[in-house]
């Protein structure tokens, strides 16, 4: 019977064993592998003086199966005669040249017992060089196409367009006018969103109120297809607005409490000698005089004042859809800006304080904030709550 020592070896040995079949170059051909089987097979023969035969019939065998595929797929796509095919014909013929280019620094391959490997190169340069311009065309065409559909108001089609163009980048650096039509794809795909904030409480609100909440950086809110103006622009056609309706604004009265409260406290202070029933002092084994703590219940009397003020600011952040007219989103907004002050003294035996009390001590009143700065605090809390509800819209995309 195998230990469990043992089988672990056996299991790890196997494995190993899986591994290196899959790593060998035959292996990797009669899985289709042709590519990996290439790439295998040239890293045993680079820089080898004796080249294994199995190495080099791997490789040109792999080769040739892998150029042998390509242009099979190639012809299927040309006789579709379809004009997006083009994309993937070029793909397909760089990825024959890059092959090529692989094999070339090894030629002429002899193993070290002769034999000569035979790779049949396909002439692609003029082929490559067609199906980019091929590519390159559709590519353009396609946008053109996507681009009058995005005059028309269709911004997914501007954002087609834009993709269109960029893809040509890959055949060329400069393709006819796409940079022009590419930012002209841009421009009409992107969305273009108006902050703004009105006041439907009829209450009073702080002129720097407005100043206060669009000092929030809306840059991280921002996208390649989405812009936030905080400041209405003339010259631009919003596609959204999202308003900031205030409809309840309050500020309570100045509110001060003051009480009175007693901290007591047991504790050691000093000692005194433990008496029998008879009044004598009671002693220990050893004959000595027993002491025990003497316990006093000390107090004092704190004088507390509290203040309180509260400022609320409350309403709605609407989404609204400039080009249909209508709310599309609405969510809820409330903040409160708290004004609190614990002021106190005391008479008495400080140590009777408790730890509440000895933080409230010293304190002193505090001058009430206007109404005014409470609110502007307010403003100071809804801005991340406002920047919060717009990046998480779903609307705005």
């Amino acid at each position: 019977m195998l230990t469990p020592s043992l089988k672990s070896v056996l299991f790890a040995f196997s494995i190993v064993l899986i591994l290196s079949a899959c790593s060998r170059p035959e292996k990797l051909l009669e899985r289709g592998n042709y590519e990996d089987a290439i790439s295998l097979s040239i890293k045993k023969l680079s820089g080898k003086k004796k080249k294994n035969v199995k190495y080099v019939k791997a490789l040109e065998s792999a080769f040739s199966r892998a150029t042998l595929s390509d242009m099979r797929e190639i012809t299927v796509l040309e006789k579709e005669n379809r004009d997006e095919n083009w994309i993937e014909i070029n793909r397909i013929h760089r990825r024959i040249q890059y092959r090529q280019q692989l094999i070339e620094p090894l030629l002429p391959l002899y193993s070290s017992d002769g034999y000569k490997a035979d790779f049949k190169f396909v002439k692609i340069e003029d082929l490559e060089l067609e199906s980019k311009k091929k590519a390159a065309d559709f590519c353009y065409s396609e946008g053109v196409r996507n681009l009058e559909e995005a005059e028309q108001g269709d911004k997914i089609a501007a954002r087609l367009a834009f993709e269109n163009f960029e893809d040509i980048q890959r055949y060329y650096k400069n393709y006819k006018d796409e940079a022009k039509l590419m930012q002209r794809a841009r421009e009409l795909g992107k969305i273009n969103v108006l902050f703004k904030i009105e006041n439907d409480s009829r209450s009073f609100l702080p002129r720097d109120f407005e100043r206060a909440i669009k000092q929030i950086s809306v840059r991280d809110l921002e996208s390649d297809w989405k812009t936030i103006h905080l400041n209405a622009n003339s010259n631009i056609n919003y596609d959204y607005t999202v308003t900031m309706r205030l409809t309840d604004i309050a500020v309570s009265a100045d509110l001060v409490k003051e009480r009175e409260y007693i901290d007591d406290k047991t504790i050691e202070d000093g000692w005194e000698y433990l008496l029998d029933k008879n009044g004598n002092v009671r002693k220990d084994s050893a004959g000595n005089d027993i002491k025990i703590p003497k316990k006093v219940l000390i107090k004092a009397r704190v004088f507390e004042s509290y203040q309180r003020k509260e400022g609320h600011v409350g309403g709605v952040l609407e989404f609204y859809d400039n080009i249909g007219r209508e709310i599309v989103h609405a969510e809820p907004l409330a903040v409160d800006a708290l004004f609190e002050n614990y002021a106190a003294r005391f008479d008495g035996d400080k140590r009777a304080l408790t730890d509440d009390s000895k933080r409230k001590i010293g304190n002193q009143p505090r001058p009430f904030p206007t109404s005014e700065s409470l609110i502007l605090q307010a403003a100071d809390l809804l801005k991340p709550i406002v920047k919060d509800k717009i990046s998480r819209s779903r609307v705005l995309i």
